[in-house]
């Protein structure tokens, strides 16, 4: 609530009173927006990104109607939904994103909460409607609606790739060219991502200090535990925390030689945290990580579905297959739910051969 005890976001709030507006609607449409924007920063505690994201996608849907809030219709989100779906070939986890934000919109401005359907009355002679319902909008049925062609990567593709990494490495140092350092770095970063099962952005944000010693591990020295601080957000919450236990020596061991014999040779490197250097002393990106994976997949000919996340659900995949518990598994990648990690899971050919075995074998005992 506001000092003058409307709520966030009121049209009170946004709107000057007594002002004569050149452009009424224009003016109202976008204060709506602005409205809308100090709501959900305020009370969800959204992102800013994500925040003008939404705004920018209802200004979208708006220039496609050629019409404004109180005059929208369920008419208008089924045309719209056709191009999107028929014309530009949205894919329905996208379609469903694009519904839920003007529904969450239109909720807003028809809420008496924050007197927009009472300003619109007055100055226009209508008001906003919900035009988001259960009849036009896509139902979230299932927990995973990402590209079906998405798959872990397999051990031999995984092999194949880091070892093209190394040869980058070998092969900018052979040729006495400068990028050698950012090589290595790429190569110890891919490492490090199926070795923790971390996500791009986690890793981007890695800090030296983010390694701690593990007394159950001693072997593994200073790096036995890695504190990821910025995991995954979830519905306006802060970045999630979690600790994730070593778990793949020659993992420890690549990082711990990038560390100790590569990343002091940066510029400046004794003043940075960021464990993941740029030439320019900067923070690696989780866009700079894409594109070298991405280059080195198409010289490899790999398939166009693999990204760097497919190294994640690899490490979740072997790990069930080398018999990790799978709880501890969701615990590491930090999963809320384990139905996300069976998601992740993709188990191969010859472990389910080997289960199917334990299962016969088991019941053909029994029955003796």
């Amino acid at each position: 609530m506001s000092k003058s005890g409307l709520s966030e976001g009121s049209a009170r709030l946004v709107l000057l009173d007594g002002v004569s507006l050149l452009h009424p609607e224009d003016a109202v449409f976008e204060a709506m927006l602005e409205g809308w924007g100090r709501q959900q920063r305020g009370g969800r505690r959204l992102q800013p990104k994500t925040v003008m994201r939404r705004q920018n996608l209802v200004r979208r849907f708006g220039a496609f109607t050629n019409g404004y809030p109180w005059q929208w219709s369920a008419a208008d989100l089924d045309e719209w939904m056709t191009y999107l779906i028929a014309e530009l070939r949205r894919k329905e986890s996208t379609i469903r994103s694009y519904q839920t934000t003007m529904r969450l919109f239109c909720d807003y401005v028809t809420s008496p909460h924050y007197q927009w359907p009472g300003e619109c009355e007055t100055r226009f002679g209508t008001h906003p409607i919900q035009i988001c319902h259960e009849w036009n909008t896509v139902a979230h049925l299932v927990d995973y609606e990402g590209d079906p062609e998405r798959r872990p990567m397999t051990r031999e593709e995984i092999q194949l790739f880091l070892d093209y990494a190394d040869d980058q490495v070998e092969r900018a140092v052979r040729l006495g060219r400068k990028g050698a350092l950012a090589a290595y770095r790429d190569a110890t970063v891919f490492k490090a991502i199926y070795g923790w099962g971390l996500r791009c952005t986690e890793t981007s944000k890695l800090d030296v200090t983010d390694f701690y010693r593990n007394p159950k591990a001693p072997e593994l020295g200073r790096f036995g535990s890695l504190h990821v601080r910025y995991g995954k957000r979830s519905k306006g919450s802060p970045p999630r925390r979690r600790m994730v236990l070593s778990v793949m020596p020659w993992a420890v061991e690549a990082v711990e030689d990038y560390v100790v014999n590569v990343r002091s040779r940066y510029a400046g490197s004794a003043k940075k945290q960021a464990l993941w250097l740029t030439e320019r002393g900067g923070r690696l990106q989780p866009r700079d990580i894409e594109d070298r994976f991405a280059a080195y997949r198409d010289a490899l000919g790999l398939g166009k579905e693999l990204v760097p996340h497919c190294l994640r659900h690899s490490h979740v995949t072997h790990q069930i297959e080398d018999g990790a518990d799978p709880v501890f598994v969701q615990n590491q990648v930090g999963h809320r739910f384990a139905s996300t990690t069976a998601l992740y899971t993709g188990v191969s050919g010859d472990f389910m051969n080997s289960m199917m075995r334990r299962v016969l074998d088991r019941a053909l005992h029994s029955g003796q």
